[in-house]
């Protein structure tokens, strides 16, 4: 019943507090000042307003709110010689889009799958998962992982039988669902596939279930060594403030539930584990 509760309440206060929103709210709030004859409020507002709308414009806030995610475990990290078990978390695929157009519908993170295809290939005798279902409040019936595995079967990826997982709605449903199908003991070695600046939150979440992981961080958006910029791209801009914002809230809102064993793991740090005691 709280997942429940915390999944809809997520999607809801999102809704309202996104950057995006954010600007049309003030625009809104303007105008109906205006209306009103609250001149002093409306001017205030809208210069806030012109004020994110020139900030988001010309300058890679979402880069500056991202970057920090993104470097909190190295890519291309030196992998084990062997590993039990490959996961990949869902969020490459809109199930919505591909039952509409009755094909597989692939997003901005992509390089999740074909990174999970690559390490798939590595490690021929590791078991696969992906977890992913929906997470629309109002369309659950569409579910990621069965797009997922339609995909893989016009790829032609046979050889390894890939475990779907396809009820999970956020995060921490995605690791509570893959352990409950997997049951991994704690000698066992797991590599995590996910999108870099969403690996601090998953390996918190996968911590918290007592599943320790190897993160293998893909899909970077942030410009390394190039982020002090002027750079006028405001769809993209914004679009990436977004994803930034979300994912920071999403770590304070997991931290406070207890949906996370820690607020920002690290590569030093995984599930409260330094450097010197993990040697």
């Amino acid at each position: 019943m709280m997942d429940n509760v915390f999944f809809v309440a997520s999607k809801l206060i999102w809704a309202v507090i996104s950057p995006d929103s954010l600007i049309v709210l003030l625009g809104i709030g303007a105008w109906l000042s205006l209306m009103f004859g609250w001149q002093k409020l409306s001017r205030r507002l809208l210069s806030v307003c012109a004020l994110l709308l020139l900030l988001v414009g010309f300058v890679p806030l979402g880069e500056w709110l991202i970057a920090p995610l993104e470097n909190r475990f190295a890519a291309n990290t030196a992998l084990p010689a062997e590993t039990d078990g490959i996961i990949v978390l869902g969020g490459a695929i809109s199930p919505t889009h591909s039952q509409i157009w009755n094909q597989v519908e692939l997003g901005s993170a992509a390089d999740r799958l074909t990174n999970f295809l690559y390490l798939a290939k590595l490690y021929p005798t590791a078991q696969l998962v992906f977890t992913g279902g929906s997470e629309s409040v109002t369309q659950q019936q569409f579910k990621e992982a069965e797009f997922a595995q339609f995909l893989f079967e016009q790829l032609g990826v046979t050889e390894q039988a890939i475990i779907y997982e396809s009820e999970s709605r956020n995060t921490f449903e995605n690791a509570q669902n893959s352990k409950k199908l997997l049951s991994p003991s704690e000698q066992q070695n797991w590599i995590l596939i996910t999108s870099a600046f969403h690996m601090p939150r998953s390996v918190g979440v996968f911590c918290q279930h007592e599943w320790v992981v190897t993160p293998y961080p893909v899909d970077h958006y942030s410009k390394k060594r190039n982020l002090l910029r002027i750079d006028f791209n405001f769809a993209g801009n914004l679009s990436l403030l977004g994803t930034a914002v979300k994912e920071w809230i999403g770590l304070i809102a997991y931290r406070v539930t207890g949906r996370t064993d820690q607020f920002l793991p690290g590569d030093g740090n995984q599930c409260g584990i330094t450097e010197n005691e993990s040697a």
